[in-house]
């Protein structure tokens, strides 16, 4: 089992970059399938970002070369690089860890875009 605990979130302005970190404890981050999702208000939450045990990474299309994910087996962190920000970001961004038939959520993290 593994604890997810976010960080990073906060008040950018467009154009702006923010980098998130996914802080892992109990398992190693390396054996999982982690994800970086978001939801805002009135909204389901998606997929913003995926990263396989094996590196490879996935995006979702709206966040496509502004977005990148990336995992510290050293650290047992994974980070969101969030650049070029716009106000249709702002949402509570959750890390998502995966293996097998499990599933672990951490809290999340605010991001705000606004001027």
């Amino acid at each position: 089992q593994v604890q997810l605990v976010e960080s990073g979130g906060g008040l950018v302005q467009p154009g702006g970059s923010l980098r998130l970190s996914c802080a892992a404890s109990g398992d190693a981050v390396s054996i999982y399938r982690m994800g970086w999702y978001r939801q805002a208000p009135g909204k389901q939450r998606e997929l913003v970002a995926g990263i396989s045990t094996s590196d490879s990474t996935n995006y979702a299309d709206a966040v496509k070369g502004r977005f990148t994910i990336s995992r510290d087996n050293a650290k047992n962190t994974v980070y969101l690089q969030m650049n070029s920000l716009k106000p249709e970001d702002a949402a509570v961004y959750y890390c998502n860890a995966v293996r097998h038939l499990y599933k672990f959520w951490g809290q999340g993290t605010q991001v705000t875009v606004s001027s």
